[in-house]
């Protein structure tokens, strides 16, 4: 990246800390998951910047890039903040620390963590698996090819006709997150049953949450 589009990013993350992800109705506010987790988002970050990862604003939270290809992402949920790292499902993980994000996910992993001692406690551990993720992504190995995307129901792609703007929220949504919401509205048997679901997800959604996600 030049400058100018360093200093763009730069601002973009300082935002992403001061303000929040932007991505629910607690933006700019105290309750927001990122001012709720800074002080661990924070450390976390500062061990992620004595690597070589370049820092992005990516889905609205900070994200990590080595040669253009995302390695890990930084954000939090309601009860903890939390390390993606977007090829876990490759990493040894010896302290049996990585879990899958939801019962859909087939190839991330989250390292989950719930307050600032633990961070430093583990602090060489975190950034051997920060270089670990880095290793895999450089040596080229791509993750196994998984089942193909379920199908989209009747009833989706019907409301898809009449909202454009929604179709294009889940059609923005990442792999992951659209396989987990086609899983659970195909589950629903009645068709007025998957599009409960459906409306019931609709909120979620335009903000670029998944299925699991609050």
């Amino acid at each position: 990246m030049n400058w100018k589009t360093t200093l763009i990013m730069d601002q973009k993350i300082s935002e992403y800390f001061s303000s929040g992800c932007g991505r629910c109705s607690l933006f700019q506010t105290p309750h927001c998951k990122v001012h709720t987790w800074q002080e661990e988002l924070l450390l976390l970050r500062s061990y992620i910047l004595t690597t070589e990862l370049v820092e992005e604003l990516k889905w609205s939270q900070p994200c990590y890039t080595l040669n253009g290809k995302n390695v890990l992402i930084l954000s939090a949920f309601k009860d903890c903040a939390f390390l993606s790292f977007l090829k876990g499902s490759l990493m040894k993980d010896p302290a049996n620390v990585l879990e899958f994000a939801g019962p859909n996910s087939r190839t991330g992993k989250l390292w989950k963590f719930y307050d600032a001692d633990s961070i430093r406690e583990n602090t060489e551990l975190i950034i051997h698996y920060i270089h670990e993720a880095m290793e895999i992504e450089k040596s080229g190995i791509k993750i196994p090819s998984i089942d193909a995307k379920p199908k989209l129901p009747e009833e989706l792609l019907a409301y898809f006709r009449n909202d454009s703007l929604f179709k294009k929220a889940f059609e923005s949504l990442t792999p992951g997150r659209q396989r987990g919401y086609l899983i659970y509205f195909n589950q629903a048997k009645q068709s007025g049953t998957r599009m409960r679901r459906i409306q019931n997800s609709v909120v979620k959604i335009m903000e670029g949450k998944g299925y699991n996600e609050f």
